[in-house]
């Protein structure tokens, strides 16, 4: 009997630190550092045979850690091949969580490569002592040629937010229609369909700042005359992002060669956003006031969950918050709030001096959160005892009744005299 009870006792205990040892990696990997690898653009697209190809490599930190030191290598099979395997690896460095870094890698299309889809290995580590992560990508090859006729035209252009901020994200979509407007069409003599094909649609940015962050569209199918397809790109604008009118490309490859094109996408940033104005002067009197501000959203497009809160050493509003909600653009919005203060400060000083008072305005772009802080805004606090008014109205009022007194015995005397 006691020979089992020693042996069932480490049995258990070594049990117990094995699972200990199996839980900690799940949930250290909660708050670590995690990588998202996209291939955010391939030009030309689709590859061309016996031509090179240039790679856009997207590594995005989506964890919750500081990657110390991020590594992407592409890892070719046939057709494709590096241009010099002393390019295979390319290191970003560290990269923040919520950052995004990208890498080019050019590769080369075997001449014998046959037309359709092939795969692609990239492969991505946190740091130098970090596992390898490794993702499949399907890159396209070549160009499917069709008899059709049907030609596809952009039909309209949506962003969701409107207007982007620097720092937003958010949506582009497309919607795509076949012009034609029946079934067949006659060319030559002879009879073709009217259909078109959507081989391959990709977006890419024209300028600095803007990042594209889906892959390419491929295989969309076939639109019937007068159909049309919508096509929806995330995107995300740097902080840096200088404002105007950024342009990107749409290209599309469809039926043949002849029925490919490429249309202008143009993209909007503005960084003006929600003003809080003082609409009057700012006094407290006995420790009690209203103060009252205009708010106005200085912004192209519609902002979102607008909500302002005043906050300052010793003083509580009423309310705490204030929730507007939707502010369209130019809406200006006037508010209130009551406020009662300490008679003393923390440091038992009165209120003689004038109260710093600070505005966090807060509102939402499409999905993007934002807060403007103002300061630097004061109020007069001015205390007035019932002693100094009461002090007032008496010598006042003695001043009243001995005007009078005097006015009776003039008109007394006056008339004795008749």
């Amino acid at each position: 009997m006691t020979i089992i009870k020693n042996s069932f006792v480490p049995l258990v205990l070594s049990l117990l630190l094995i699972s200990l040892l199996f839980s900690v990696p799940a949930s250290a990997a909660v708050g670590g550092a995690n990588l998202k690898v996209t291939i955010v653009e391939t030009n030309p697209y689709p590859a061309k045979i016996g031509e090179y190809l240039n790679l856009t490599v997207q590594v995005e930190n989506i964890g919750g850690d500081k990657a110390d030191n991020v590594d992407i290598e592409v890892v070719p099979q046939y057709p494709f091949s590096l241009d010099s395997e002393a390019n295979a690896v390319k290191n970003v460095g560290a990269l923040n969580p919520g950052r995004t870094a990208t890498k080019e890698f050019y590769l080369f299309v075997d001449k014998n490569a046959q037309k359709g889809v092939r795969s692609i290995d990239i492969r991505t580590k946190t740091g130098k002592d970090s596992p390898w992560s490794e993702k499949s990508f399907d890159i396209r090859i070549g160009t499917e040629t069709f008899d059709s006729k049907g030609t596809v035209e952009l039909k309209e252009v949506t962003s969701d937010p409107e207007v982007f901020m620097p720092g937003d994200r958010g949506t582009i979509t497309v919607t795509l229609t076949n012009t034609a407007s029946s079934p067949t069409v006659t060319i030559g003599g002879s009879d073709f369909d009217t259909n078109a094909r959507i081989q391959a649609a990709v977006l890419r940015p024209l300028s600095e700042g803007i990042v594209v962050l889906d892959a390419p569209y491929g295989d969309m199918g076939l639109l019937g005359p007068g159909d049309s397809i919508k096509l929806t790109f995330n995107v995300k604008v740097a902080e840096d992002a200088p404002e105007g009118t950024h342009n990107l490309e749409l290209a599309i490859e469809g039926n043949s060669f002849d029925y490919n094109s490429r249309k202008n996408i143009p993209l909007k940033v503005d960084s003006s956003n929600i003003r809080v104005i003082p609409s009057k002067e700012f006094k407290l009197t006995n420790s009690e006031s209203t103060i009252e501000f205009d708010v106005a959203n200085t912004h192209p497009n519609e902002l979102s969950s607008v909500s302002i809160k005043p906050e300052a050493k010793g003083v509580t509003f009423y309310p705490v918050e204030y929730f507007i909600g939707p502010m369209n653009p130019d809406e200006l919005f006037t508010i209130e709030f009551n406020t009662v203060t300490d008679n003393l400060s923390d440091d038992g000083r009165n209120f003689s001096e004038p109260i710093n008072l600070t505005l966090s305005a807060s509102y939402s772009n499409g999905i993007n959160k934002h807060e403007n802080i103002v300061s630097n805004i004061y109020i007069q606090s001015i205390e007035e005892t019932q002693g100094e008014s009461s002090s007032m109205i008496v010598p006042g009022l003695l001043l009243i009744v001995i005007a009078i007194a005097g006015m009776l015995v003039y008109r007394k005397k006056k008339q004795s005299r008749k």
